[in-house]
């Protein structure tokens, strides 16, 4: 077994890569899109590239069941896949700004498909790693390291395409996602000999007692703060914000949530896992409901105002997000590790989804029939609402209390802290 700081240096590096495309994709690309005219809608629909996200339990037995031994059952994914990811950017930066729209679609839809099939090995990896007192720490580094990664390659990416040109910025982003990819090749797996096993099949979780519910619960959890991100940094090209300055807020939300997530996952080694559901939940409420204050207080001290909003919605946010993932690394198998978070992802992703896509035709229609001032306060209000009905239906999970979740072979049977 790997001793604990090789976990932590190992895990951060691979969520950090992944953040990193991601970061561009989701705060950048919105940003880039409004100021060139597209409406909410669109920029919503563009989270449709995003598929292979949800998709990714099809083939994610395939990754839990085949690699080479020689290698190392994850790192046999791991190592091609960062080695593909850094080509893929790189081609992009070869396409001139005349045809950026396009380009980033393509890479939209073909960074997506790698990075989900990175993560299926690596949430796989975690799991097979920690054990359940240390998954709390360990999905801080998850959520940490990815708000790390998404810093890197959405602050400051943007940033930077108002000082560097095209070409440059994304050999930037390849550059560090190569130097994220550097433990992945020094750092060994336990052995493990290649599986005969027959395919692992996501039905083995769903034949659990309570897995319907919990699945269910997975979506209303996060569907209203899903609803409300999709459209903040439209919002803020709205507000007249430049995208330098949109891209240091960004830069400071990642940061914030990054501290977030590392405050969230250290109390989970002292709450309850359904408690710290509901109350990181509720914070989360909190947070969506804070966006629409730069909309109804006076514009004289909007970036002050905004940047405190930006910096709360991020920290709570993230504490919710810890809780649920830690949650849903109880509920996994550790020899079909990947298969069955990867289930659990893709259920996630579907509310990701559904609050992209609706909160933009939401946040248009408010337009349509409220006065501009009142639009977006009333959008923001909706969509607290409906996540603090998320955080309030994890009361509904009786998991807990039947004992039925499973956890790391080195805990035994024994359900953890609940």
């Amino acid at each position: 077994m790997l001793p604990r700081w090789q976990k932590l240096l190992l895990l951060t590096s691979l969520y950090i890569s992944q953040g990193l495309p991601y970061g561009f994709l989701t705060q950048a690309v919105p940003s880039l899109m409004r100021m060139n005219g597209a409406s909410l809608t669109a920029i919503g629909d563009t989270t449709l590239l995003f598929a292979p996200w949800l998709l990714k339990v099809f083939w994610a037995p395939i990754v839990d069941r085949y690699w080479w031994a020689a290698v190392g059952r994850r790192r046999s994914w791991l190592i091609p896949l960062q080695i593909l990811s850094i080509v893929v950017i790189c081609g992009l930066a070869t396409r001139t700004p005349e045809h950026a729209i396009q380009a980033l679609l393509g890479f939209m839809f073909v960074s997506s498909l790698i990075s989900a099939t990175q993560d299926i090995a690596t949430d796989g990896l975690a799991v097979q790693l920690l054990t359940a007192n240390e998954r709390g720490w360990g999905n801080s580094v998850q959520v940490g390291g990815y708000r790390l990664g998404m810093i890197l390659g959405g602050s400051i990416l943007l940033i930077l395409f108002a000082q560097l040109s095209w070409s440059v910025s994304f050999y930037v982003m390849g550059l560090l996602i190569f130097g994220a990819s550097i433990p992945v090749f020094f750092i060994r797996e336990p052995p493990e000999p290649p599986s005969t096993d027959i395919l692992p099949s996501p039905w083995s979780f769903i034949q659990r007692p309570g897995a319907w519910l919990w699945l269910f619960l997975l979506i209303t959890y996060k569907l209203g703060e899903q609803m409300a991100g999709s459209v903040t940094r439209p919002m803020l090209v709205d507000l007249g914000f430049s995208l330098q300055e949109i891209g240091w807020l960004a830069g400071m939300d990642s940061l914030c949530s990054l501290l977030g997530a590392i405050f969230g996952g250290l109390l989970l080694g002292f709450i309850p896992r359904k408690k710290a559901l509901v109350g990181y939940g509720l914070l989360q409420a909190l947070g969506v409901a804070a966006w629409a204050l730069p909309n109804l207080l006076s514009t004289e001290n909007l970036f002050i105002v905004v940047t405190g909003v930006k910096l709360i919605d991020g920290f709570v946010g993230s504490m919710a997000t810890v809780a649920l993932f830690t949650t849903m690394m109880d509920r996994c198998d550790p020899r079909n590790g990947g298969t069955e978070y990867t289930l659990q992802a893709s259920v996630v992703l579907i509310a990701g989804f559904i609050g992209a896509t609706t909160g933009g035709r939401l946040a248009d229609t408010t337009h349509l029939v409220l006065e501009p001032n009142l639009a977006y306060p009333v959008f923001f209000a909706i969509t607290a609402l409906l996540t603090t009905a998320g955080a309030l239906a994890m009361l509904l999970d009786r998991s807990w209390d039947m004992h039925t979740l499973v956890v790391g072979p080195s805990e035994g049977s024994k359900a953890p802290h609940n």
